[in-house]
């Protein structure tokens, strides 16, 4: 699903998403048609404009969450980094794309978020790596506490720098030749250990830490 306020825009998104031929977009539309398509058409990922008039993306990002099976959601911007980013970070959202990157990075994006990876427009990526985002909801001191990087084992850290690449659970185990539940307790260990609420924000870390 595409969900921004220029309509050639989305319609332009749509044409590029679906001339991959592995991608179906089952539903454009702006901020407030956003949840009732969604709950419509059950998209497995999301794409949303961070700044939409009617309903802003951040607004529809928790929204969508909120949903009984929500899809994976990942924001637009055409501003690169912003105070918004990192709003968008601590609220749940799995990726960022530059729209004037989006014909080289939104379909191997869209598929890795599909698949259960991270997505992150690489000039977004490095606006971000001098200030590592705000922890998520709920975390405050317990996130200021959390050990950080160094206290990892050395399999955690294996995770982590191929999560920090947006590599889903599948692909790690592949390459760390490890089962996908002993990958995914491992994600789990590494977003506590660093007080991350999600991959992205791990992710984001772990390229701030080199």
């Amino acid at each position: 699903m595409v969900v921004d306020d220029d309509k050639l825009l989305r319609y332009g998104l749509q044409r590029i998403l679906e001339s991959s031929g592995s991608i179906t977009v089952s539903a454009v539309c702006d901020g407030a048609e956003a949840l009732e398509q969604a709950a419509l058409h059950r998209p497995d990922v999301a794409l949303v404009d961070i700044l939409m008039p009617d309903l802003d993306g951040l607004s529809v990002l928790r929204g969508l969450r909120r949903l009984d099976a929500p899809p994976v959601v990942a924001m637009l911007t055409g501003f690169g980094t912003d105070g918004n980013v990192a709003d968008a970070l601590a609220a749940g959202a799995a990726g960022f794309f530059l729209k004037d990157a989006a014909a080289r990075e939104l379909v191997p994006g869209v598929l890795l978020l599909a698949a259960g990876g991270s997505a992150l427009s690489s000039r977004v990526m490095r606006s971000l790596r001098a200030t590592p985002p705000p922890p998520g909801p709920g975390r405050g001191a317990a996130a200021d506490r959390a050990p950080g990087r160094g206290a990892l084992t050395g399999r955690e850290r294996d995770v982590l720098d191929l999560l920090a690449t947006g590599m889903t659970n599948a692909q790690i185990a592949e390459r760390l030749l490890l089962s996908r539940s002993t990958v995914k307790d491992h994600v789990s260990s590494v977003l506590a250990k660093l007080g991350a609420s999600n991959r992205i924000q791990a992710a984001v870390l772990a390229r701030s830490a080199g």
